[in-house]
């Protein structure tokens, strides 16, 4: 394994997977017999070097670059997607025999399947050809006003040529690696926020999920902000949800360890997905960040309308500040300045872009007005 960081923290966080590359054994657990004695028929039909190991219901196999891709095939025909994610399997390189630290390695076949075929994403994370682009939060009232900044990671291949986060975080999360994933993204943030002298409030996305327990998993992150002398009332980290429903016990420890540090808390993509109410009462956010699916065309569309209305409507009177995202158009800010949203944030704002830009247009029907 690779290590990502040095110093103490959360070793899933900070370490890399082995690449599935030369001569290696997989080690297989599976959920049911049934599992098991579809993959050994397929097997048999195959030269593929196998061995059942009996006692511990486990089959051990011997594969080779040449045989890889054939073995994954074979898997994913005779396999349903459910015995892919919980079958379980430990890679050894070469023929080593497991020792008692290696099963930390353990993942799920699925995972194993996808790893294989992200020898691109390691290679990024190793070498840490990542970077930021940061797009503005503006006040809604006066847009040529910068609120905030929101890192946004972004990828390189070896020509350097950008990678979506899209497709990283696709990638990662089929690999079983968001923990890695996610704790660079958060110190790319402060890294490039620190190398840019951004001043204005810094927006990081971080996804519960990727967080085993806060006190470890999230050192390397505090200890980042705290080198690069980043004033922790200048920080605010962005939920990421992708669990449905989300686990909000563990949602609620995460938050109460970055308030009790200093740090604020904002809700995003609220308004769809998984997101409801009861999570404004659970998680006391500092901000909500309004969906930019609940923005988009939020003029012409009555029910997007009163959803949209009654949310800020309620944040306004719990005193949490709002974020509308993804405004692309003039008729989208009139509509949610006039409805009280505090802070707005789009293309027709500015685009996502490095380094981070320092003016924004004065836009709108005040703007209007003062040119005319």
């Amino acid at each position: 394994m690779n290590k990502i960081d040095k110093g103490l923290g959360c070793t899933r966080c900070e370490t890399l997977p082995t690449k599935i590359e030369g001569k290696g054994t997989l080690y297989i657990w599976f959920p049911v017999v049934h599992t098991l004695n579809k993959l050994i028929s397929a097997l048999g039909k195959t030269e593929l070097d196998y061995q059942l190991l009996e006692d511990e219901q486990c089959l051990k196999i011997l594969l080779e670059p040449n045989n890889l891709e054939g073995f994954i095939t074979i898997i994913t025909a005779r396999l349903t997607s459910k015995e892919l994610k919980e079958t379980q399997v430990l890679w050894m390189a070469l023929e080593a025999e497991p020792l008692f630290r290696h099963f930390s390695r353990v993942t799920s076949l699925n995972s194993f399947m996808s790893l294989s075929k992200c020898e691109w994403l390691l290679d990024i994370l190793a070498q840490e050809r990542l970077t930021c682009h940061f797009q503005p939060i503006v006040y809604a009232e006066d847009t040529s006003r910068i609120f905030g900044q929101e890192a946004l990671l972004r990828g390189f291949d070896d020509r350097g040529n950008l990678i979506s986060p899209g497709r990283i975080f696709t990638n990662a999360q089929d690999a079983g690696m968001v923990f890695q994933v996610d704790a660079l993204a958060r110190q790319m943030a402060i890294r490039e926020a620190n190398r840019h002298g951004i001043e204005e409030r810094i927006f990081i996305n971080f996804s519960p999920t990727a967080v085993y327990d806060p006190n470890t998993c999230l050192r390397m992150t505090v200890r980042a902000i705290g080198e690069a002398g980043i004033p922790h009332s200048n920080v605010v980290f962005e939920v990421m949800e992708s669990e449905q429903p989300p686990d909000i016990n563990h949602l609620i420890k995460i938050m109460k360890f970055y308030q009790e540090a200093g740090f604020l808390i904002a809700l995003d993509d609220f308004g769809t997905g998984y997101s409801n109410l009861n999570l404004i009462h659970e998680l006391r956010p500092d901000f909500i960040k309004l969906d930019r699916q609940l923005i988009q065309n939020v003029h012409q569309d009555p029910y997007k309308a009163l959803i949209t209305e009654k949310l800020l409507e309620i944040a306004h009177k719990l005193d949490i500040k709002t974020i509308a995202e993804g405004i692309e158009s003039l008729e989208e800010l009139e509509w949610v300045r006039s409805r009280g949203a505090n802070f707005v944030q789009g293309f027709l704002i500015a685009k996502p872009i490095t380094p981070p830009v320092r003016t924004t247009p004065s836009l709108g029907s005040e703007a209007m007005f003062v040119s005319a």
